[in-house]
Order: structure tokens, then sequence, then C-alpha cells
């Protein structure tokens, strides 16, 4: 068998000529060392290409399968360290084969031509690069050549790689796919490509499923796009699927965890740079927002909450981002019964000190007055902090937190009826009815909502303030749901969400009531509404000039429309006529809006989200002074990650069960795994359990 080696005509280097490297490839030799070099035995490999253009097509000898790529090397390396020449090699190294030598003119040394070796059939890598083609950084064209490989379904290794020079070839030696580039100038931070063969001559033996150019970097680069605008996107097992569909790699759940990991830092930022970029965050925040709180009480708020029923519901939920942390929120509720965040802060734990701070603030942007009602949970420390905060304002308990701890601690639930009877009752004679019923079946019970809670504290008829018809923090609860995947984020992109969210329901609900034709919201309206139909039937007669008395149905009433009061309680409490009222307005020829509440009317609750709350928008646009720029904020000290998987769920409040417990394999039953069934009746898959948690 023999091999003629073909030169193209166009070839840049004619035969007869001694060859010298180009000015360019003279530069990439003298460039640094990396610390991605490969070993000393590989320094000098192909470090000085020639600008040869090849044929479009390869050149075959009839009656011969093999192929030939020629790739020129410098004449004054043709000779090895130890003297030998190209055609006499030295101990321990392969022969040249003559036929693959080109002599130069006036020179007895030859250029060598090395074999390729190539399989019989061949195959482009499908891409668009070619010789010349410009990258900004090395690092683009990094992951250019990953995704091709990944997307070609080959692989790559380096050969040489410096600050200036980088020199890939396919994973299989006799393969005649390579490619090499360099900076334009050492100055620049372009990279050209300076030869680049697209065609593979390798075997299917080498193609490996789980793929090293599939770094996490390069998986979180590609699947970075899918975060963009959403909260949570997909999960590890759908980077995993992206992986293998888009890109045909088979990836693991951990590299895929990391790979989402890291898209999230290329859309949201690191948590460090969350930090570093705090205060020019906040500066704009009120430079756009006039009147906002550096602890996040947006100005638009706070003057809109002069149209909301003073109550506020505060709580806490911690964070789930390399800091941790907890976000404390404080709400109120519109006339239409919808979330009206009024403030957020960031603190390291729920304690003492903490809620101290964040009630401090609170209390410059909502003021101090009896008014005033903030309902909570009854953890000590909030029950300290606004004792020792608010001299004006009333503490009421969380219903449903009271309702909680009753079970847990009495193991009581068949009582729950009357205790949220007791809770919602208007007039003190139906709350008394409903403890007399608690105590006859559990005396210890009653005893404990008496002395150890207190009346006052969860019951709507005994509160000494108004919290009219608010009983439960479920309000605050609801926007602790709605940052469950934002909670993972820096703390920059969580508050980024948060003023997102806050904008989307400032401008939907001013579109909402500005369509509204009924002087009060929809909420109050359909409230109201059934009312009228109930009074219908109910007898009514005058007093005196403001004075009612309404007869009929379950109870009577009488009402005071001047005092807006009605001896059921209801009117007094919810600031929303009664049924009794409804009569009396009536019969008195009072329109019945007039008897309501300013806080349900239409009016304040186009005044409550009048303003619009503006996003920061992109950080180069931002115009920060020096001196705040220059501020430095300092991560939190955090302890020492533990070892596993990091916890992102909390533990569940008392008297709360998960949704989902691990189910035996044996009895179908819930609580328990396979191994450590008692059960002797076998399985009972298809059959319902009896057990299930809910």
């Amino acid at each position: 068998m023999w091999l003629k080696l073909l030169l193209p005509s166009t070839c840049k280097i004619p035969l007869g000529v001694t060859v010298e490297p180009t000015e360019a490839c003279a530069y990439e030799k003298s460039g640094q060392e990396s610390s991605d070099d490969t070993d000393g035995s590989h320094d000098g490999f192909r470090d000085n290409y020639f600008d040869v253009d090849y044929c479009d097509s390869e050149p075959t000898d009839v009656g011969s399968s093999r192929q030939t790529l020629p790739v020129f090397r410098n004449a004054e390396r043709t000779s090895n360290d130890n003297g030998a020449s190209a055609t006499q090699p030295a101990e321990g190294n392969p022969p040249v084969d003559p036929l693959l030598q080109v002599t130069g003119a006036g020179s007895d040394e030859p250029v060598n031509v090395p074999t390729i070796e190539a399989s019989d059939s061949t195959f482009s890598d499908g891409s668009d690069l070619h010789e010349g083609k410009y990258f900004n950084t090395k690092k683009d064209l990094k992951r250019k050549l990953s995704d091709i490989a990944m997307k070609g379904n080959f692989e790559f290794r380096t050969r040489k790689s410096n600050r200036s020079l980088w020199v890939i070839e396919c994973i299989d030696p006799n393969c005649s796919w390579r490619l090499r580039a360099s900076k334009i100038v050492p100055e620049s931070t372009k990279f050209v490509i300076r030869k680049y063969v697209g065609v593979h001559s390798c075997s299917l033996l080498n193609k490996n499923a789980n793929h090293r150019q599939a770094t996490y970097v390069v998986i979180g680069e590609q699947v970075a796009p899918q975060y963009v605008g959403v909260e949570k996107g997909p999960g590890p097992k759908g980077v995993q699927t992206f992986a293998r569909t888009e890109l045909g790699a088979q990836i693991s759940y951990y590299k895929a965890w990391r790979g989402r990991k890291h898209a999230h830092t290329l859309i949201r930022g690191s948590p460090e740079e969350s930090f570093h970029v705090l205060p020019s965050y906040f500066h704009m925040l009120e430079k756009l927002n006039p009147g906002t709180y550096l602890f996040l009480a947006f100005g638009v708020a706070i003057r809109g909450f002069r149209y909301m029923r003073k109550v506020v519901g505060i709580d806490g939920t911690f964070l789930k981002g390399q800091y941790r942390g907890v976000l404390l929120v404080a709400t109120a509720q519109d006339g239409n019964g919808q979330c009206y965040p009024l403030a957020w802060g960031i603190v390291d734990s729920e304690n003492e000190d903490a809620w101290s701070w964040f009630l401090t603030q609170l209390k410059e942007i909502i003021g101090d007055t009896d008014e005033l009602a903030l309902i909570s949970d009854r953890a000590p420390s909030i029950k300290k902090a606004i004792s020792t905060v608010f001299e004006k304002a009333h503490h009421g308990a969380c219903a449903w937190h009271v309702a909680q701890n009753i079970k847990n601690k009495f193991k009581c639930a068949d009582i729950m009826g009357s205790y949220w009877s007791a809770v919602n009752a208007y007039r003190c004679e139906d709350f008394t009815g409903y403890m007399i019923e608690i105590s006859n079946r559990y005396p210890r019970v009653a005893e404990y909502l008496e002395n150890e809670v207190g009346f006052e504290k969860w019951s709507r008829c005994h509160y000494p303030g108004l919290r009219y018809n608010i009983t439960t923090t479920n309000m605050v609860e609801s926007l602790n749901s709605m940052l469950v995947n934002a909670r993972d984020f820096p703390y920059v992109a969580l508050l980024d969400v948060i003023q997102e969210k806050m904008s989307k329901w400032w401008n939907d609900r001013r579109i909402v009531a500005t369509a509204i034709t009924t002087p009060l919201t929809p909420s109050r309206e359909s409230e109201l509404r059934p009312r009228f139909a109930q009074s219908n039937g109910r007898h009514t007669s005058q007093l005196n000039p403001i004075t009612y008395h309404v007869k009929g149905g379950e109870l009577e009433g009488v009402v005071d429309i001047f005092k807006k009061t009605c001896t059921c309680k209801e009117f007094d409490i919810d600031k929303l006529p009664c049924v009794h009222a409804v009569a009396a307005a009536h019969h008195a020829q009072v329109s019945v809006y007039s008897l309501v509440s300013p806080y349900y009317t239409k009016e304040y609750y186009l005044l409550a989200y009048g303003e619009t709350i503006y996003p920061v928008g992109s950080q180069s646009q931002w115009d920060v002074p020096n001196k705040v720029v220059t501020r430095i904020v300092l991560p939190r000290e955090v302890k020492e990650k533990k070892r596993g998987r990091p916890k992102t769920s909390r533990f569940p409040s008392v008297g709360e069960f998960r949704k989902w417990k691990n189910r035996c394999g044996k009895c179908g039953a819930y609580g328990h795994y396979k191994k450590k069934c008692n059960s002797q009746t076998g399985s009972t898959e298809g059959n319902p359990p009896t057990n299930v948690p809910g």
C-alpha cells in the first residue's frame, strides 16, 4: 500500500520554498502558559501552523482507502532534541514515512506532514465555524465549542492553552478534527480562529453518554433563558431532561442541580453581589418611589394606608438562600378583602431584638393610635416587642394558631366547632354560651383560653379595639406562600420579585377600581346585597329621629343610624350595615351606602391604588452617588454548612401535619416504610388506605 501526498493548487506555501511560520504564529508561541496547560511533553504540539487552504474535497488515491489531510509543521522543529533527523529518527521515536516529506529549497531537512488515520466514513461537526471567525473573548469561544461538541455528539480535549492561545483536538488521537485560535493582538481580548478542520474521522467507540464538555457551567448557561421572568423554572430533573433532549448529554442529578444553581446566579446574581449592590438598589428605589424606607416600605403603600382599615398582620418566614435569614412582613387588607403589603424586612432570626427593630421602623410609617390593631401568632418575641414599641395599639392573637395549640396540647379536635363559633360571635351573650359548651366537655381548654391566652386576644366580641372581620393572619401567610420560590433567591433578586408583584397588583387593582360601577368594592357589594332581600320581611318602628326597632327573624335589633350601631353588634364591629340597619335605612328613607364605612367604598379603593410603584431598572442605567456606591455591606456570618442536601422546607408549626407522608409498600398505610411494617396481612395495593393524613 502506498500513499501519495497531494497539495491543492491554492496552497500559499509552494513546493521548493523554505517554510517559515507566520507572524501570528510566532506571537502565539510567545504567550504565557496558563494553569490549564497540558504537561510539558505537549508544549510544542503544533504550535506553528501555516496558512494552508485545504481542498474542498479530500484527495484519495485510486485503490487505497487511506486519506490524508496535510498539516504542516515548522522545518526547524523536524529535528528532535537529541539531534536525530526526520529521516533518521532517534531511538524510541516512530519512523517518518519518506513519502510524507516535503523538502525546502536550499535545505536538506524535510518538513513533516503527519499521517492522520481516518475511518472509511467521515462526518462534519455541523457548525458554522471557519478560519478567521472572531470571538469577543476566549470564554465565548469555549462556550461555542462546548455547545457544538454536545450537539454534534463528540468530545474534544485541550492540547495547549494559555492567555493568548487555545489548541484543541478530538478526543480520538486518530481523528482529523482540530482547532487552533489565538488573540488578534496582545492587548486585545478578542480571539480569532487561525486553523480549523471541521471534519471527523473517529469511530463510534469514542462516543460517551457522560459528555466531558457537559460541565455544570455549560449546562447552566444553556438552560439559563428558561429562568428569565419566572420564579421557579425547571428543577434538577427538568435540567436533566433539557440536557438529554437539547444537548444530547446524559448528566447526573447532582450536575443538573449545580447547573440550575449556576443558571440562577447568571440570571439573578450571586448572594455576594447582592450584598454589594444593596445600597445602590435602595437608593434607586427611594429615588423612583419617593418616601420609600430602607427596610423596604414603598412610599406608595405608606400613603395608601390612609385608606385601609387599621388592622395589620405581622409574621416572619425563613429564607432558603446561601445566607439564610428571616423575612419579616407587615400587611393590611384593603376594602375588597385583598392583601395590602406595607413593609418588609430581612433579619438574622426571629427574636426580640429583630422584632423590636422591625416594629420601630413600622411605627414610623403607620403611627401608633387606639384604632390600630396588630395581629400575630403568640410568639413571645413578638408579644414582648409589641408591648415595648407600641403604647396605644392593641395586640390580637391569630385564632388559627390558638386552635392549633389547643388541638396539640389537649387532643380535643372535636370541640373546634364550638371554638370557632366563640371566635366569630358578635355578642358576648352568644360567646358565653359557646364557652359553656367547651367548659362542660373540656374544662382545661376553657381555663387555657380564659387565663393563659385571654378572651380579649382571640375573641371578636371581647377585643378592646377594632379588628373588623379579621381574626387570623391568613393575609400574611398568603404573602409567604406567594414567595415560596423567591425565598431561595439572593436578597436583591428577592426584593425585585416583591417589587414586581406589588407593581402588578397596584396596576391590576387600579384597573378594577376604575371599572367599578357601584359605590362599594365588589366583595362588599356582594356581601351587602343578600341583606336587602332578608330585610324585606322585617317589621321596623321608629323610636326617635335616629333610632329604630327592627323585629323579625331570629334576633331583634335596635339601630342607631347616627352612631351606626346595632344591638346585634354586627354593625358595630364590621362597620358594614347588618340586616337590621338595612331595614332601618329603608324605613328612614336613607341611603344604605351612607351607613357603610368609607374603607369599603370605591373612592377609597381607588385612592389606595392611585399611585404607581416603579422598578429600579437595569443596573447599567442607575445613577447612584459615589458615596452610596462605595458603601460596604458585608454578608452575615453563617454556620458551617451541614452535610447532605440543604434543607428548604420549614418545620411544621404546632398542630400542623404534612400533606404527604411515606406510604408503606406492604400494607398501603402512611407514616412508615415497608421494612418497619408490622402488618401480617400483606399488600393492599389497589385499595384506598384507611389512614391517609388529612
